[in-house]
Order: structure tokens, then sequence, then C-alpha cells
């Protein structure tokens, strides 16, 4: 039987929806809450348990996302005791480091990069599908940069991409026949991103006389993974998940295999850290020059 919202119990509108809300989405609305102010600094935060229920999730996706946001140094003395204390602004204001929670590409990637970006010889190097992720969250340094927040000396970006020229594992339709279709789809992205990215670095020469190499590379496989080294020192980490879905390109319903790249969790590695994080930073640049050195080839964005 329908029963409009309007007109529901008060009991059966409190009751908890603990299905629908990821401890994501509960990390990203309490981090608007601290940002606008509505949750001040010094200020207690409500009970997990008052926040699970006004979240209709479980007190495990709770706690998670109270972690995210002690990560981001948003929040203080987060644990299953006594509710957490929104941080003072000076803590807030203090540089991020690598988070030890997960976080997904377009959530992570960004103040990464900014931070990056305070280095005066910043270096980039990005292993990825179509370099979407990579554009965008290059938006917030190069925000900064123009409003003279940032002043590196020199950019250094090294991009792979799959070659124009191999039969792609993904994106990949279900019927081998619309193959075709979306391989021109995602070279039409794959350049496309490519040249915005390319644009928007080098424009730094000419408004802020400032050093800048972006170069790319293409690969003979489909990377099964993104990878993100920054500066040397760290290196972020996703998978591309795959999935099926139904796609309307050019007026065409196609079945295809794809995955979600922005959504991807992002697993982050500081060199400096633990030996396992040392390790992997140190091995992921090895990985990467070897690719950029051996079978690559040029790579034009057209």
């Amino acid at each position: 039987m329908f029963v409009d919202p309007e007109h529901a119990s008060a009991s059966e509108r409190k009751r908890p929806q603990r299905s629908r809300t990821s401890h994501r989405e509960v990390a990203d609305e309490l981090r608007a809450r601290i940002r606008s102010g509505a949750l001040r600094p010094g200020q207690r935060m409500p009970t997990q348990a008052k926040l699970a229920d006004e979240f209709g999730v479980e007190r495990g996706a709770v706690r998670e996302a109270l972690r995210i946001l002690q990560s981001e140094r948003l929040l203080t003395n987060v644990s299953k005791g006594s509710p957490a204390t929104v941080a003072a602004p000076e803590e807030q204001a203090r540089p991020v480091t690598v988070p030890a929670v997960p976080q997904p590409t377009m959530v992570g990637l960004a103040p990464r990069i900014a931070a990056a970006f305070a280095a005066p010889h910043v270096e980039i190097d990005a292993l990825c599908l179509t370099s979407v992720s990579l554009t965008l969250a290059l938006g917030v340094a190069l925000r900064q940069i123009h409003a003279g927040q940032l002043k590196p000396a020199k950019i250094d970006v090294r991009v792979l991409l799959p070659s124009r020229d191999i039969d792609l594992a993904f994106p990949a339709p279900v019927d081998a026949s619309d193959g075709g279709l979306l391989h021109r789809r995602w070279l039409a992205q794959r350049n496309a991103q490519g040249q915005v990215l390319r644009h928007n670095l080098e424009a730094l020469r000419t408004t802020h006389r400032m050093d800048v190499r972006v170069s790319f590379r293409a690969l003979p496989f489909t990377p099964p993974v993104k990878l993100y080294l920054l500066n040397g020192s760290e290196a972020l980490f996703a998978y591309y998940t795959l999935s099926r879905r139904e796609r309307e390109i050019d007026h065409e319903h196609l079945q295809l295999y794809d995955a979600e790249g922005t959504r991807s969790l992002l697993f982050a590695f500081e060199q400096g850290g633990d030996l396992r994080d040392t390790t992997f930073v140190e091995q992921s640049h090895l990985w990467f020059n070897a690719l950029w050195e051996t079978i690559s080839s040029e790579l034009v964005l057209k």
C-alpha cells in the first residue's frame, strides 16, 4: 500500500533507512557542515548513536565517516567513547597528511595535488585510462596559483594513456559488433581531456612565468589500475572496478563493461612512513619509469 510521505506517522519518518547512505556520504555532509560553520571549532559532535539515527546508517558507518574527517584534520578525539570535537582553526589549517582511510578519487586526489603544488618543483606522473580525474583534480591547484596562494617555479607532468591502436579491454561492448562506436567515443574523451590538461598547465608559462613541461606517451595495453605519483614522495593507487551497464552513445543504447574511474577508491602511500609505504612508493616509480622508457610510444592527442 502506498503511503504519502506527508501523511506518514512520526515513527515511520524517523525509521532508519540503513541501506541507502554510505559512510562516505555521511562524511561529505558532516564536512560541509564544518566548513560552512554550522559545526563550529571546539564544538562537540552529536553522539555516534544520534548520527546513526539521523543518517539512517549503522554506527560502524558513522565511525568510518568520523575517521575520514579526523584524517583530514577536521575532527579530534574520534573514538568509540565520548563524541568527537570539531578541530580548532589552526589544526584544520595544518597540511593534510596522506589519509589513512581510502577515499574516492574525486575526493582524495585534488587536495593531494594541491599540496604537491606547494613545492618549488612539482613532479606528477600519472597512469590512467583518460586523465579525466587528473584534469579535474588539477583545477584546485590552478585556482590557488591564480589567486597567488601557490607559486611553484617548475612543473613536470608525465601521463601514460592507452594507445589508440589497441583493442581496449574496457570500456568494451557486451556485443563485440559495437566496438567501433565505443572506441571512437573513448578516444575522443582521451584526446579532449589530455588537450585540456596540457592547455591549462602550459598557460602558466605566460600568465605566471613558470617553467612547465607536459608529456604524454601511449601504452600498448589497457591499465587495470590508475596510479598517481606526486613529487617523488607519494603514490596514490586505485583499481578500475568493472561493471555491466547501459549507455546511450550517438543515439544508440549499448550494453557495455566499464569502470567509474572518478569513484575508484584511492589507496595512499607516503615515502618516509613505514617500510611498506616507502617500498611501495619506490617500486611504483620504478614501474612507471620502466613503462615510460621501454614499451610506451609517442602519443599524439588527435
